[in-house]
């Protein structure tokens, strides 16, 4: 896949010298889902901004199929859907005619059967003739999701998609999102859910302090950096760990019922059996025992540690 945007040493300083962006270099590529992951204040937003041409850099360069997003700002614009984070509809305009006013904006002419096609996709279609003050938060999402896609966008952005949207209705999103990827649409999203771009994103992308971290297959990035936990149950309460054991760097419950044991599946040994062993020869029953695998927020937390440190 060859790269629908391009961003090369991208810099931004506000009024005050606050430095939001600092040299973040990527690429972008036709028809996938990139993840943007980050504490508040990491940049993400900014960025975002930047590349929808909401605010100019200070430095850098960013082309959008091509196009300089500051030198050729409507051919870019043009091929950018922005879903914000904040909610901001008309609220005694219809959604159908929210929609087509979007559209509009775009120059484009008005085509009623492709912005039905849209609302179906989002649910919306019913509620078509309702006013926007009378959706749900959930309901008012999706509009302005429509609203993005109405001028038939390649890349659309989304913001903070499910924030504030219970867990049933984001799961919806996510088959949306899925729907809209299966159309050839390159998706951007920034997210505090990490278990949402567990789900959905092809690559995932961790910013912070306005530095690019890393950007890398979100597989290779978990087999990568992904740890395996071995949860040991024990039959009886257990004081402190036995000195026996202190070779394997165990951790211990607070309640005493549980050894946790982290090990990395890449090396030749695990120390797994050695482990066992051990446990046996210290007159340790077992109860249970469970393997835990890294999820993606354990990675997360572990890079901006690292960052911070």
């Amino acid at each position: 896949m060859s790269p629908i945007i391009e961003i090369r040493d991208l810099q931004k300083t506000y009024a005050g010298g606050f430095q939001a962006l600092k040299g973040v270099t990527l690429d972008i590529d036709a028809g996938e889902i990139l993840a943007l992951l980050g504490p508040n204040g990491a940049g993400k937003t900014t960025l975002i901004s930047t590349i929808c041409g909401i605010t100019n850099p200070s430095r850098g360069t960013v082309a959008v199929d091509g196009h300089d997003v500051v030198r050729s700002y409507r051919q870019a614009r043009q091929m950018i859907g922005l879903v914000p984070q904040e909610i901001n509809l008309e609220p005694f305009t219809t959604v159908i005619d929210t929609v087509r006013f979007s559209r509009g904006l775009f120059g484009k002419p008005r085509d009623d059967a492709y912005l039905e096609k849209i609302l179906r996709q989002l649910s919306l279609w019913d509620k078509r003739s309702a006013r926007t003050m009378e959706l749900s938060g959930g309901m008012k999402r999706r509009v302005m999701i429509a609203k993005a896609l109405s001028h038939e966008p390649r890349i659309l952005f989304l913001d903070e998609p499910t924030a504030g949207v219970d867990v049933e209705l984001r799961k919806e999103m996510w088959d949306v999102v899925a729907e809209l990827k299966a159309g050839g649409v390159t998706i951007i999203l920034t997210t505090h859910y990490i278990e949402e771009a567990e789900a959905i994103a092809d690559r995932v992308g961790v910013i912070n302090g306005g530095e690019l971290l890393l950007v890398e297959p979100k597989a290779d990035l978990m087999r990568r950096m992904g740890q395996k936990h071995l949860q040991i149950e024990l039959q009886d309460t257990l004081p402190e760990i036995p000195e026996s054991l202190n070779a394997h760097d165990l951790e211990l419950d607070p309640e005493g019922h549980i050894l946790r044991y982290t090990y990395d599946t890449r090396k030749e040994r695990t120390g797994i059996t050695g482990l066992l062993t051990d446990i046996a020869a210290a007159g340790l029953v077992l109860r249970d025992i469970q393997t835990q695998e890294s999820s993606l927020e354990d990675i997360f937390v572990t890079l901006v540690k690292e960052n911070a440190a």
